[in-house]
């Protein structure tokens, strides 16, 4: 009788989610390391989720390529697996132009970026006593700016205990044809831990779109993981403006260090 009352005092309550529009979700960052050819490429294509989805909708019919604008070279990626595209025969050229263009479901999806340089890492420093207690370890990445040029700098530190890397950004205004390092705070920092540094060339078109996402999530995450947020990407739907994708369209020199914390 009592459980019977219990269960009588149950209600199924239905929530009316409203459901977003399905969109495009393009991860498309070209890299290539300073001691590589940057020949081995990829793009994945998925889909936005609904609130109750667990899995993550791929895309496999859509036709991807990227042209070098300056003598129109292009470059076709091939489906694989899992929504991701594949070439093996891209050509880096730095400081030039390319055009990234997706076609699938009858609409075609567009994006133009430059392949941007970058300065290596010279040299890190570390110190054991920072922070307001003292006893935080403080990395700092050296990097040597050309002069004469606007240069953009994308710096990520990752540790094996941390879930995202730590992301910084800088712009050159104030340090041209200077030595400047970029900051690295962590209070668990052990002795023999490996931190990966790495640097991305950036245009000043990424710079400011990852200026104003980070300001949005804050520091930390993937800094070329497709943002399905509010942040519109470089990336724009020819055909129907308003079925915008998210995601960014950007090539990137990165040089990249290991470096073992000491004692």
């Amino acid at each position: 009788m009592g459980l019977g009352l219990l269960f009588s005092c149950e209600d199924v309550i239905d929530v009316d989610l409203q459901e977003a529009q399905e969109r495009l979700v393009v991860e498309a960052s070209m890299l290539k390391f300073k001691d590589e050819s940057g020949e081995n490429q990829q793009i994945r294509l998925t889909k936005t989720r609904g609130f109750f989805e667990d899995s993550v909708t791929t895309v496999q019919n859509a036709q991807v390529s990227v042209t070098r604008i300056d003598d129109d070279k292009i470059f076709e990626f091939v489906h694989d697996s899992a929504g991701i595209y594949r070439t093996s025969a891209f050509e880096v050229d730095l400081l030039k132009r390319y055009k990234l263009e997706i076609e699938v479901d009858g609409e075609i999806f567009t994006a133009e970026e430059v392949f941007a340089p970058v300065s290596k890492i010279d040299s890190v420093s570390q110190r054991n006593d920072a922070g307001f207690s003292g006893d935080v370890t403080e990395l700092k990445a050296f990097y040597t700016d050309p002069a004469g040029t606007a240069n953009y700098y994308l710096f990520t530190f990752f540790v094996n205990f941390a879930s995202f890397p730590d992301v910084n950004i800088f712009e050159d205004e104030f340090f041209d044809g200077n030595t400047i390092f970029a900051l690295y705070q962590e209070e668990e920092l052990q002795a023999g831990d490996e931190v990966i540094i790495q640097n991305f060339g950036m245009s000043e078109q990424f710079y400011n779109y990852m200026f104003i996402l980070l300001n949005q999530v804050g520091a930390s995450g993937g800094p070329f993981q497709a943002q399905p947020a509010t942040v519109r990407g470089n990336i724009i739907n020819q055909t129907n403006p308003d079925n915008f994708p998210f995601g960014y369209f950007n090539l990137s020199e990165t040089d990249q260090l290991i470096y073992t914390v000491k004692e």
